[in-house]
């Protein structure tokens, strides 16, 4: 039996992505941080408030509070009425005297007997402590009620939510100064091929035959770092097995994720699997999808110090690709984190004729019209496409476009983020 009629067919995305998430188990330990510096973080326990917010009915204009049956009765008359208090915020209101108003500012508490309030645009004064409104007040007019943001008891946020600038406010404003959150996914790093270079190890002008600059391993650190991991960067490693082995064994040690960008293929200097198969096990190997067939995952060593080893494949784009469909939720599922991209439904400025047997993603781009403009070079190689674009399109394997048509869209503002 030859080498291909014995390789497993490809496996779908959708199968392949479920099998990552049921080995992706969240890694459980967490710890606490100030709430300053949880931008980014996946909470770890729901938030409950221990106190209403607003705290109490408060005003949403500088004006003046008022009981508008009094204030319409006044105008009616074309009567004034006297200023009885001066309420900042951050001060204690006293009770609205009968046929009174109260100067009041944005943030401070109604008075008691107060219904509304009457912006200052609407008032003429009449002497230093004496006003006139122009109009009559709705009763409630620009008034915060007391728990319209957040009441006593609610859940506020929920475990397992990646915390952003509006949640770490929210979480501010119930009092929380500390969050406790998951801890932050500790993952190995490494290319392998010995046609790579450093940026900076060697000038454009003295690159050797064949050889390429390393752009993987800046994007996938980048990408790690959005995700809130930390990484240790373990360089290149030579297209020789022993290598891949040693590099394999030093990078589980520590870490909950080793990710490899290169030799996952099928050619004689792809060490990457059975390398894995030697310390470890492999669960998965190539994907229907395009780009990004060549794509392993295993693991080595058992729980609880097990590390899983994700390989992508070595073209920038495939690379770059499979990281945010594939390690992406992978990455969040250890963080004990839900949820997956939303897909947009938008109509394709472009026609794609050629149906290909796997799951295609195109780089693409919102256009002035509303619709996806279509990166003319599709190649796996080419990552000015993924700078280019602004997000997916996703192709059903087997499945043509046709302009005009709406398409899955996925957006790399949500992917990247």
């Amino acid at each position: 039996m030859n080498s291909a009629a014995a390789r497993p067919p490809l496996r779908p995305l959708d199968e392949a992505l479920a099998e990552l998430l049921g080995h992706a188990r969240a890694l459980g330990e967490f710890e606490s941080v100030a709430t300053f510096e949880a931008d980014g973080r996946v909470l770890a326990q729901d938030l409950r408030s221990e106190l209403q917010v607003p705290a109490h009915d408060n005003s949403s204009m500088d004006g003046y509070a008022v009981r508008s049956a009094e204030v319409g009765q006044a105008a009616a008359e074309g009567r004034a009425l006297p200023v009885s208090q001066r309420i900042p915020a951050g001060t204690a209101a006293l009770p609205l005297a009968p046929g009174t108003v109260a100067r009041i500012f944005t943030g401070a508490p109604v008075p008691e007997g107060a219904d509304a309030i009457v912006m200052q645009e609407d008032t003429e004064t009449s002497g230093e402590q004496q006003v006139r409104f122009r109009r009559t007040p709705a009763a409630g007019q620009w008034i915060r009620r007391s728990g319209e943001d957040v009441r006593r008891g609610a859940t506020v946020l929920h475990a397992g939510e990646r915390l952003g600038p509006a949640a770490l406010g929210l979480a501010a404003s119930i009092g929380m100064d500390r969050l406790e959150v998951a801890r932050r996914p500790r993952v190995a790093l490494f290319s392998t091929g010995d046609e790579l270079v450093m940026p900076g190890a060697v000038p454009p002008s003295a690159m050797p035959p064949g050889a390429i600059y390393n752009s993987n391993r800046f994007f996938l650190r980048a990408l790690l770092l959005r995700l809130g991991c930390t990484v240790t960067d373990f360089g290149i490693v030579p297209d020789r097995r022993d290598a891949t082995v040693e590099a394999l064994r030093s990078a589980a040690d520590g870490h909950d994720l080793i990710l490899t960008s290169g030799g996952v293929s099928v050619g004689e200097e792809d060490h990457l699997r059975p390398a894995v198969q030697q310390l470890g096990s492999i669960a998965l190997w190539q994907i229907a999808m395009k780009p990004g067939k060549p794509f392993a995952y295993g693991s080595i060593g058992s729980a609880p110090a097990r590390c899983h080893v994700i390989g992508l494949p070595g073209n920038p784009v495939s690379s770059f690709v499979t990281f945010v469909l594939l390690v992406r939720p992978v990455l969040l599922a250890l963080q004990g984190a839900r949820g997956e991209p939303a897909r947009t439904m938008l109509p394709a400025h472009f026609d794609w004729p050629r149906p290909d047997r796997r799951r295609e993603f195109l780089r693409v781009r919102r256009d002035g019209e509303g619709g996806l403009a279509l990166f003319p070079n599709q190649s796996s190689g080419v990552l000015t496409s993924a700078v280019w674009a602004d997000g997916l399109v996703d192709v059903p394997a087997g499945q043509t476009i046709q302009r005009g048509q709406l398409v899955p869209f996925l957006s790399f503002a949500e992917l990247l983020a």
